[in-house]
């Protein structure tokens, strides 16, 4: 499934999965069966990454791994380890807990997590086909540091609310009688004294105004990878909101990359496009033309006879792909601009060019 040598070693089959999951992620490829495959190539790298589950496959293949639950494949899996260097993640799911509770059911254990947190990033072409830090600024609600979550005020604690006795919901019951029976009827809405608190506080913190929350801009560094693809996010753990609840950590950081705009060129995955505008005596008779890459000008020749909306290659010219798969190209498209104002010479040499091309053309004479 991996495509690896039976002898191969575990630096070559966690190369293997990298490749094989990038390109089979179901949030990249939409492609009918990529989740299937996905899955499939999550648990061959499950099993030979494990040595005694390696052994039980060599020795009796499927037969040997047949009887492993989901849970027994992934239990000593750290799918961290593999991608934890590149550090990114695929439209916030990641390929640690969040993916694999997604694809395989797994139940996240540990303390409440707080709620995922979003901004963008706006890098050049030439980080992306450099790689390299950036920094990030954002703002976020953290725990006030007053009073330390409780919302109430330094020296003071929140009381249990009575109405509801700490619940922060207020039941009523009613009856009513039905072809069947009597029929008892239980409706439950947050409390209206506590706001669904459960406590009230008599003296809000002065920082957090009772919220227990405050906001705090913060500045961090990212490593952006070298070929970074247009949206892919980067997650920073522990920078998220802070939990609802008590004793719970705060959720992630995701960081989306996008390729800050460049009036050289127009970017499509790894390639790169630029238009070139040619005048009508360029396109006929041909030319030269100093062209900008990411990595200084290039000179290209523009055959003669060129049409409207040829396009040129330069190979390798473009992004390096994400993953170091090797580097896009960069292509020119060619615009012949036809002038909309002519000077008389210009006009007199149109003119006879015209009476030329008549002349040439069959059936018809100059006059």
């Amino acid at each position: 499934m991996l495509g690896v040598a039976r002898d191969a070693s575990e630096k070559q089959i966690k190369d293997a999965f990298r490749t094989l999951a990038l390109k089979y992620h179901p949030d990249r490829n939409k492609e009918p069966g990529a989740e299937e495959k996905f899955k499939e190539i999550a648990a061959a790298y499950a099993v030979l990454s494990d040595p005694n589950k390696r052994r039980e496959y060599d020795a009796h293949g499927f037969a040997g791994v047949a009887g492993f639950s989901e849970e027994d494949l992934f239990r000593h899996v750290d799918f961290d380890d593999v991608f934890g260097g590149l550090n990114f993640d695929f439209g916030g799911l990641g390929f640690g807990g969040g993916l694999f509770d997604r694809f395989f059911g797994r139940r996240r254990t540990g303390p409440p997590r707080g709620a995922n947190v979003e901004v963008e990033l706006r890098v050049p072409l030439t980080r992306v086909a450099t790689g390299g830090e950036e920094k990030v600024r954002f703002v976020r609600p953290v725990t006030c540091e007053a009073c330390h979550g409780s919302g109430a005020k330094t020296g003071t604690q929140p009381r249990r609310c009575e109405a509801c006795e700490g619940t922060g919901r207020k039941t009523a019951q009613s009856q009513r009688r039905e072809r069947e029976g009597e029929v008892i009827v239980r409706s439950i809405s947050p409390c209206p004294v506590c706001r669904g608190s459960g406590q009230i506080i008599d003296q809000p913190c002065p920082t957090c105004r009772g919220s227990g929350q405050t906001e705090r801009e913060e500045s961090l560094t990212v490593n952006v990878p070298v070929g970074v693809e247009e949206a892919m996010a980067l997650r920073v753990p522990g920078h998220g909101m802070p939990a609802e609840e008590k004793g719970g950590v705060p959720g992630d950081l995701f960081v989306i990359v996008r390729s800050a705009p460049d009036p050289r060129f127009e970017r499509a995955g790894a390639d790169l496009w630029r238009e070139e505008i040619l005048a009508i005596p360029e396109a006929v008779l041909g030319t030269r033309r100093n062209v900008p890459t990411l990595h200084g000008q290039v000179e290209v020749t523009i055959p003669q006879g060129t049409q409207p909306d040829a396009v040129l290659r330069l190979a390798g010219k473009g992004l390096p792909e994400f993953g170091g798969r090797g580097h896009g190209d960069l292509f020119l498209r060619l615009r012949v601009e036809v002038p909309r104002r002519l000077n008389a010479k210009e006009r007199q040499l149109y003119e006879a060019l015209r009476e030329l091309g008549s002349a040439q053309r069959p059936g018809r004479t100059s006059r």
